[in-house]
């Protein structure tokens, strides 16, 4: 029992000053011990573990770049198009934003060139004066064997479609299969491989550099369909968005009639990420992210915003699947308060996530 004042108040306990000093010594060991644990657990971590995302932009030449250079499609609406006032609009765009800032830069750090089909695979970009190599190519490009072959680095795919045909409205007759093309005139990319396909078909195939040219030959009858992928011809079917002027708008316009033909082929798009392993890894765990993490909104808002409201003007036809493909986890090293995120948000999350039918692992590529 302590001891009562004559004043009624507890006298104060004294620790005594061995029993103090030993406090004091436990608790310096106590530091010191988790200090060399800490400094155990990050060099052994260091040494066997992944990289970080810091040391995957140095090996990736990223630090001290001061401009991502993205090659990309001007004349697809609704995928990728060079717009009156000089902005790209699209989902191909929104996707390379989401890349571009996941690899550090900001929007205001991005510069998108346009590239043409046979150019995406050597990432050769013209400025307007002269061809540069671009960082990355998001061109709507399919990913096939054939590419990876020819020495294509493909990211992780970030969006299945499949293909497709569209003609004029007023065309007679219906097409439900490629066999039902067998004398028609059509025209697809030329560096696709549609264009072989077409013919064995019996088909009048012909080649472009550029599906907008394909569709003003079908706005000018000088071919009666045009091939390609179901997300880029849908752009042409739906009508423009009221504020969307594009830089070089098509002549004589006409309305446009989308055709399921039962393809039973993905087209899955990738991204060209170039030679250096650290910027695909880079990529591949970006799109991760996109697909896993909570609170990461950014493919399910860009698909909503470019792809999804096309879809209503092209039944039956499906533009697309609207849900990110399956990608593979990239392993990077960090700390626990670095991927700390927050609630999801409410506004792409309610997007119904649409499946697609089940198809088969071949692809023609455009």
């Amino acid at each position: 029992m302590s001891q009562i004042s004559e004043t009624g108040t507890p006298e104060p306990v004294v620790t005594p000053r061995g029993v103090h000093r030993f406090r004091q010594l436990r608790l310096s060991v106590l530091v010191v011990v988790l200090v060399v644990l800490v400094a155990a657990v990050v060099g052994v971590t260091t040494a066997t573990g992944p990289p970080t995302l810091a040391e995957l932009r140095s090996r990736a030449g990223l630090d001290g770049k001061k401009e991502l250079l993205i090659g990309v499609k001007d004349d697809q609406p609704g995928v990728s198009q060079l717009m009156a006032d000089g902005s790209y609009r699209g989902f191909d765009i929104d996707i390379a934003y989401m890349i571009a800032g996941d690899l550090g830069f900001k929007r205001r750090q991005v510069r998108f060139l346009p590239i043409e089909s046979e150019d995406r695979a050597r990432r050769q970009a013209y400025d307007g004066t002269k061809f540069l190599t671009v960082d990355l190519v998001v061109a709507s490009y399919s990913i096939t064997p054939q590419r990876r072959e020819q020495g294509v680095n493909f990211s992780e795919s970030y969006l299945t479609t499949e293909q497709s045909v569209i003609t004029l409205r007023s065309y007679p007759g219906r097409i439900d299969g490629l066999g039902d093309l067998r004398g028609r005139r059509v025209c697809t990319l030329a560096t696709s491989t549609a264009e072989p396909r077409l013919a064995a078909y019996g088909a009048v195939a012909s080649g472009k550099n550029r599906i907008s040219e394909c569709v003003q030959a079908l706005y000018d009858g000088t071919v009666d369909a045009v091939e390609s992928d179901a997300a880029i011809l849908a752009g042409f079917v739906a009508p423009q968005a009221p504020d969307a002027m594009p830089k070089n708008p098509l002549r004589g316009a006409k309305p446009l009639r989308h055709w399921d033909i039962g393809e039973d082929q993905d087209e899955r798009w990738g991204v060209n990420t170039g030679p250096n392993p650290a910027m695909k890894e880079l990529v591949d765990w970006s799109l991760y992210q996109a697909r896993t993490r909570p609170g990461r909104d950014a493919w399910d808002a860009a698909f909503e915003a470019n792809l999804a409201r096309e879809q209503p003007v092209n039944r039956p036809q499906q533009v697309a699947v609207g849900q990110q493909p399956e990608c593979r986890k990239v392993k990077v090293r960090q700390w626990p308060w670095e991927s700390m995120v927050l609630v999801p948000s409410q506004t792409a999350r309610r997007v119904a996530r649409r499946g697609g039918r089940a198809r088969g692992r071949g692809s023609s590529g455009c």
